[in-house]
């Protein structure tokens, strides 16, 4: 393994948040992030001393207020980091040694400056999404704030709720490294955890629904349903706030999918596009899917109804799922049945569907179905 990039001092420069007055411009309003993040692209293998990377200014869909977050200033006397090669972004997975939310952003950045010296014209985008920022909280809290705002729900107030919340719940934090690091390992068409962090809407998607699933608990459910709306529109993903979602979780291609109000998904758990976790349309109260650790739903799927998916169980691809699926079993069909046994009870785990994405295994003996 390569050994880490370091950064140099004016990579670690703090970020701020500059008052919301100063986010727009006295004679035209809200500043675009083109207008207000242009650095100049990295040429040859280094910029030049005393060249600020980027300004961060975020501009919102619908005219929402631009969020200027963050400014980077480096010192006179100390260049940037040069520009990475390919083969210096240290490669995956994460030694077992080291902290995994410091070892992903390390990657993240590293990922990012290859990619602004190998592009210059996504060079203003990534230094101002996550180039001058010091840790993971504070891109992920920008990048959200400048894909949801809207002309009323500004960006500048969705940071500052994102990297609070962030802040103060290390579990979501954990949440979002564990998220990266399941897309890395379980999506061959991830290519680096900087592709998921600022292109998986699934994962970006999740993300928001935690911090709207914080704002629910604590009675603050006017804001935690506009943010609901807002990543449905933005990620066509519908998530209530009341929803209980685990760690480690894909949401492979997400359009469409759909997770009730009462709905409880584990650990480690993959999801296709299209699958629904709706109620029946009859029952009040506790009426969504109750989904376990590992579990593996695939596209389309509907599962409808308290119904409850055991650990390590398959949902296979347009099944119509009203009945309880034991663990480690797969139910297929419209209706759904069960076919194919149960997997041993001492498998590992990391032979569960949900993580291993094996959408064929333990039904090839039994039927030709394939999800």
């Amino acid at each position: 393994m390569h050994p880490h990039p370091r950064r140099s001092a004016s990579a670690q420069a703090s970020t701020h948040v500059v008052p919301r007055s100063s986010a727009r411009s006295p004679t035209t309003g809200p500043v675009s992030r083109e207008a207000a993040a242009r650095p100049t692209p990295p040429q040859g293998p280094a910029m030049p001393a005393g060249q600020p990377h980027a300004h961060e200014a975020g501009g919102g869909g619908g005219g929402g207020g631009a969020a200027n977050h963050s400014n980077h200033h480096p010192a006179a006397h100390s260049p940037p980091p040069p520009a990475l090669p390919a083969e210096v972004v240290p490669a995956y997975p994460p030694p077992e040694s080291e902290d995994d939310e410091t070892w992903v952003w390390t990657q993240i950045k590293a990922e990012a400056r290859r990619d602004a010296d190998a592009e210059p014209a996504l060079a203003s985008f990534l230094y101002a999404t996550v180039l001058t920022h010091p840790s993971l909280p504070r891109s992920l809290s920008f990048h959200l704030a400048n894909k949801l705002c809207s002309s009323t729900l500004l960006s500048t107030l969705l940071y500052d709720l994102f990297l609070a919340t962030l802040a103060a719940h290390p579990s979501l934090r954990a949440a979002v490294v564990a998220d990266l690091l399941a897309a890395r390992s379980r999506d061959p068409a991830c290519v680096g955890f900087s592709h998921c962090l600022l292109n998986y809407k699934g994962f970006l998607a999740i993300q928001a629904h935690r911090v709207a699933h914080v704002l629910w608990a604590q009675q603050r459910r006017p804001l935690a349903l506009a943010l609901q709306s807002r990543v449905a529109d933005v990620f066509a993903v519908d998530i209530h706030p009341a929803a209980v979602v685990g760690k480690g979780i894909l949401l492979d291609h997400a359009t469409g999918v759909v997770i009730g109000e009462t709905a409880v998904v584990g650990d480690n758990v993959s999801i296709l596009h299209h699958v629904t976790l709706g109620g029946t349309g009859k029952a009040v109260g506790d009426r969504h899917p109750k989904i376990g650790d590992g579990v593996l739903i695939g596209a389309a799927a509907t599962i409808l109804g308290n119904v409850k998916i055991g650990s390590g169980a398959k949902i296979g691809a347009g099944s119509v799922v009203l009945i309880d699926v034991p663990a480690r079993s797969t139910a297929v069909g419209n209706p759904a049945r069960l076919i194919g046994g149960k997997k041993p009870e001492g498998e590992k785990d990391e032979d569960m569907p949900g993580e291993s994405m094996d959408h064929t295994s333990f039904i090839r003996q039994w039927s030709d179905y394939t999800i």
